[in-house]
């Protein structure tokens, strides 16, 4: 028992001794010390800082006729306020909306410090072309997309400057064209000149030609009565609704390989070349409203064709189709033949031509005077596959959500597209 006690004691000694020399180590500081030598003699010499987030200030100059959002500090709106002059533009203004007003110029001192600009919205005022200071959108050089429909403009604005991708002059009087209107255009994609009163001879001067990068250009309800010349070999989008053209040159479009949609509805067309048409890129083709008396060949790309009130008696298939290639059928799916002098429904033949078609609409006839009658079928539709029907589907309900637009835009080619 004493050796045991003395065991005990020399132990619970032994322990108080280490704790106590723990104790006096002071490890904690000496920790410390090796942790900060650790570190290069730079990080000690830093001074204090302070770490806040940058604060960069925005424009916030604004015309007092206008409001400029601070969500979109680079617009200014100035639409339907009932303004007679453009006011000052601030230097950061890129988009200035001025539509719907009762502006009659376009002067240089409203543009004097907008040098960032990208888009004019001028439409809907009533601005005339000598009320235009000489020089005031050349000056932009930041400018893509100028509008100017619905004024009182007797001619096409000059100069442009070259920055300019999208003129839209659609809706004024516009009867003069000059040759200078296009020089140095070459970046233009898409040029509207519908509803004005252009004729043929301001167009034979212009050199659309030069402007290489033309995508798009409308040219309906004017005054033609001729195709319109020296058109680009970029061009995809033509439309020369509501005119009076009354033939279409032989190779006309071959220098137009890109050619997408051609619309020449309500013209004075009695008759086109059998290949006049012929062309690999070809989707969308608008014939209706003419006085065609027989059809065409119909290139294998097209897929929408309508040739509704002319005055065809019978659709020639073989015209349309002269061979069949089982591994390159046409892609044609719709076809509008309302309004002419068929007596039967197309012979079925053609569904071995065009096996992709969904709809054909015959509509009423036309068969003596003013009388007209229904073909026993007038309307065909095809039953679509499961996946078919689906995109008919889709494509319904879109038709449906734009018609109210398309009804607005007059049945031509939206400006704002391409």
């Amino acid at each position: 028992m004493g050796i045991l006690s003395q065991l005990l004691t020399i132990s619970f000694s032994f322990g108080i001794t280490v704790f106590c020399q723990y104790e006096d180590n002071s490890f904690e500081y000496e920790y410390e010390s090796e942790m900060d030598n650790e570190y290069p003699p730079i990080f000690h010499n830093i001074p204090n800082l302070e770490y806040t987030i940058p604060y960069f200030t925005l424009p916030v100059e604004c015309a007092k006729e206008c409001f400029c959002p601070p969500t979109f500090p680079a617009s200014m709106y100035c639409d339907q306020r009932n303004l007679q002059i453009i006011p000052s533009i601030p230097a950061h203004i890129q988009q200035v909306y001025l539509q719907h007003n009762n502006i009659e110029a376009v002067s240089v001192e409203s543009f004097v410090n907008a040098t960032s600009l990208k888009e004019i919205n001028l439409s809907h005022n009533k601005i005339k072309s000598h009320m235009i200071d000489t020089g005031v959108f050349a000056k932009l050089s930041n400018l893509v997309q100028l509008h100017l429909e619905r004024n009182l403009l007797e001619e096409v604005p000059f100069p442009l400057p070259i920055s300019l991708e999208r003129l839209i002059l659609g809706f004024n009087q516009i009867s003069r064209f000059s040759s200078k209107a296009v020089e140095g255009l070459i970046n233009v994609t898409m040029l509207d000149l519908c509803n004005n009163h252009l004729e043929d001879s301001q167009l034979r001067r212009i050199r659309f030609s030069s402007m290489r990068n033309l995508m798009q250009i409308n040219l309906c309800n004017n005054r033609l009565q001729s195709m319109p010349p020296d058109l680009p070999p970029s061009l995809m989008y033509l439309s020369l609704e509501n005119n009076s053209i009354s033939s279409i040159p032989d190779n006309y479009f071959q220098k137009l390989p890109k050619l997408m949609a051609l619309r020449m509805s309500y013209n004075n067309l009695h008759e086109v070349a059998h290949n006049a048409f012929n062309l690999s890129n070809l989707v969308e083709l608008n014939l209706g409203h003419n006085n065609l008396k027989q059809l065409f060949y119909i290139p294998r790309s097209l897929q929408h064709l309508y040739i509704e009130d002319n005055d065809i008696e019978v659709i020639n298939v073989t015209l349309m189709c002269p061979s069949i290639d089982p591994l390159n059928f046409s892609h044609l799916t719709y076809i509008r033949v309302d309004q002419n002098k068929l007596t039967a429904p197309i012979s079925t033949y053609a569904f071995f031509c065009f096996p992709h078609v969904r709809s054909i609409y015959y509509g009423e006839q036309k068969i003596r005077g003013n009388q007209q009658t229904q073909l026993r079928t007038p309307v065909f539709r095809r039953y679509l596959t499961p996946e078919e029907y689906d995109e008919a589907e889709d494509d319904h309900e879109t038709q449906e959500h734009d018609s109210d637009q398309r009804e607005m835009d007059d049945d031509y080619f939206n400006p704002y597209l391409y």
